[in-house]
């Protein structure tokens, strides 16, 4: 049995998509049962939640122990995160947070492994953040490229699918499609339409979501990098899509590029081009596909990702990988 499955894990928000996703992926990693304690509100305590071919008791998140387990995995949703997350680290326990709250605190390591594992000797407060899921995906398609030339700027438009705004969002969605008018979750009806809004407008007419992809390039890869983003939500259950043109230092034939991810973990370079949310579904991998050349250094390219999977609850796995693998814990 290997070390990482005899740690002890905490769910908080265990009953959300992206809780659920991390206990799946516990789950096949074979850690067993009485070495995961699933975390929730009040509402939930008591309520049994399926674990593989057995069942966990949700656990109440005002009266946990943390001291119980090495690694918390957070994603109950910002404001709990603030309260709770810094009581979990105090008792001794590793935090690696999927909501927005940490992500920019100088002493919170932002972390995609593929790209940044060494910034977890950061962690101040034995808390580490996982990267917002459009950023993550993006990050992933351009990291190889700013290997063979150093990125000038990014063009990204996004087309989100409504997972990312949690289960009632997918409820949503799901009831307009069967004739429901009702618009809760976002500014608009979803069904059939697409909103160009994601997360709150700021001074300046930018959303945080694409605000947060700019501030958290700028802390994973490197800063100077121009960032123009439009995050737009689409009527699509499940996987993140990704228009992205960028502009590189120097010149470089495309073909040149495509072998950039040959051998990039993580990445799937489609040669056909074609890669959508339906064929990534469940998949663990960030997949480039449509790459072209747009002009002296400019570039085009299509990704697409399980924005549940390496978008928040697998990038937050992997990271407690780092910890495991570096000794840390």
């Amino acid at each position: 049995m290997s070390h990482f499955s005899q740690l002890k894990y905490a769910i908080v928000g265990a009953t959300g998509i992206v809780g659920q996703e991390c206990l799946a992926i516990l789950n096949s990693r074979n850690v067993p049962a009485h070495n995961v304690f699933a975390i929730a509100s009040k509402d939930s305590c008591g309520k049994v939640i399926q674990y593989g071919d057995t069942q966990l008791i949700i656990q109440h998140l005002d009266s946990f122990d943390f001291s119980l387990c090495q690694i918390a995995l957070f994603s109950p949703g910002a404001s709990v995160s603030s309260v709770f997350a810094p009581k979990a680290a105090q008792q001794g326990c590793w935090v690696i947070d999927n909501t927005s709250f940490f992500r920019m605190d100088e002493d919170v390591p932002l972390i995609v492994p593929e790209i940044n594992a060494h910034a977890v000797v950061q962690a101040k407060r034995r808390i580490i953040a996982n990267p917002n899921c459009s950023t993550i995906q993006m990050l992933m398609a351009v990291q190889p490229i700013d290997k063979i030339s150093p990125l000038r700027t990014i063009v990204v438009s996004t087309y989100q699918a409504v997972s990312g705004a949690g289960r009632s969002a997918v409820q949503e969605l799901q009831d307009q499609e069967m004739g429901s008018a009702v618009a809760v979750r976002f500014a608009r009806p979803i069904a059939r339409n697409v909103i160009p809004q994601i997360d709150v407008f700021m001074d300046g007419g930018q959303t945080k979501e694409e605000w947060k992809m700019v501030v958290e390039t700028h802390k994973i890869l490197k800063p100077g990098i121009r960032v123009l983003a439009t995050c737009v939500r689409v009527p699509v259950v499940r996987g993140h899509s990704e228009a992205i043109a960028f502009e590189l230092e120097d010149d470089v034939p495309v073909g040149d590029l495509a072998k950039g991810f040959e051998s990039c973990a993580g990445v799937v370079y489609c040669q056909d081009g074609l890669c959508t949310p339906l064929d990534v579904c469940g998949r663990d991998e960030v997949f480039v596909g449509r790459l072209r050349k747009d002009g002296p250094r400019w570039y085009q390219m299509w990704v697409v990702a399980d924005n549940v999977r390496k978008g928040a609850a697998l990038n937050a796995i992997q990271i407690a990988d780092v910890l495991v693998e570096r000794g840390i814990v």
